[in-house]
C-alpha cells in the first residue's frame, strides 16, 4: 500500500474514532460512557496491528495538543493527565491486541487478544483514577471498570465481528492491502 492511502487511512479511522467519542453519556464518577472501546477495537481490527494502533496513536495525539476529539468534546493534556486519561492511553494496547486478533488464522479465538487489551485498557485507567483520586484500587475498579464492562466487552465483540466484513470490502475495494498469504491463495 502507497503511502498516501496509508495516511488517508490512517486519518480516516482516527477521524472515526474522534466522531464516536462524542457518542457520550456523563456518570457521576467523571467517565462517560462512550463508543471509544468500540472505535478503537473496530480500527485495530480493521486496520491491524501497525496502523490501527497508529490511526490510535494520532487520535491521542490530536486530543493531547488541544483539538476536542475525547469525549464531550475535550481535548488538551489535562483530560490525558486527568481522571479518564489512563483508559485513553489504554486505547493503544486495545488497538494494537484487536489488530493482532484479526491476524489469526483461527476465527474463533481472534477475539481474545482484543479482550486482553481491554483488560488492559480497565486497568491502566482504574489504576490513573484511583491516583488521581485517592480511591483505593478496589474502590476505583468498582467505580470506574466493572460497570462498563459487560458494555465493553460486548465492543470488543462487535468491532471483531464488523470489522472483519469491513476489512474484507476495503481488501475487495484495494483500499487496503490484503496480507501476502491471502495474495497468493487468490492466485492459485
Amino acid at each position: 500500500m502507497n503511502s498516501t492511502k496509508k495516511t488517508i487511512v490512517i486519518g480516516m479511522f482516527a477521524a472515526v474514532i474522534a466522531v464516536l467519542a462524542q457518542i457520550s453519556f456523563p456518570l457521576p464518577s467523571g467517565v462517560p460512557v462512550t463508543l471509544q472501546t468500540f472505535a478503537v477495537a473496530l480500527t485495530g481490527v480493521v486496520l491491524g496491528r501497525k496502523l490501527g494502533t497508529m490511526a490510535t496513536f494520532i487520535y491521542i495525539l490530536l486530543g493531547t495538543v488541544g483539538v476536542p476529539v475525547f469525549a464531550g468534546f475535550k481535548g488538551g493534556l489535562g483530560v490525558i493527565a486527568g481522571k479518564t486519561g489512563g483508559f485513553i492511553w489504554g486505547f493503544l494496547f486495545l488497538a494494537l491486541l484487536c489488530g493482532i486478533g484479526s491476524s489469526m488464522t483461527r476465527k474463533a479465538a481472534g477475539c481474545l487478544p482484543g479482550l486482553l487489551g481491554l483488560a488492559i485498557c480497565h486497568f491502566l485507567g482504574t489504576v490513573q483514577f484511583s491516583v488521581l483520586t485517592g480511591m483505593g484500587l478496589g474502590e476505583s475498579a468498582w467505580m470506574v471498570s466493572l460497570p462498563y464492562l459487560i458494555k465493553d466487552i460486548c465492543s470488543v465483540a462487535l468491532a471483531y465481528v464488523l470489522g472483519l466484513q469491513v476489512r474484507k470490502q476495503l481488501y475487495r475495494a484495494a483500499f487496503l492491502e490484503a496480507p501476502a498469504a491471502k495474495k497468493e491463495a487468490r492466485k492459485i
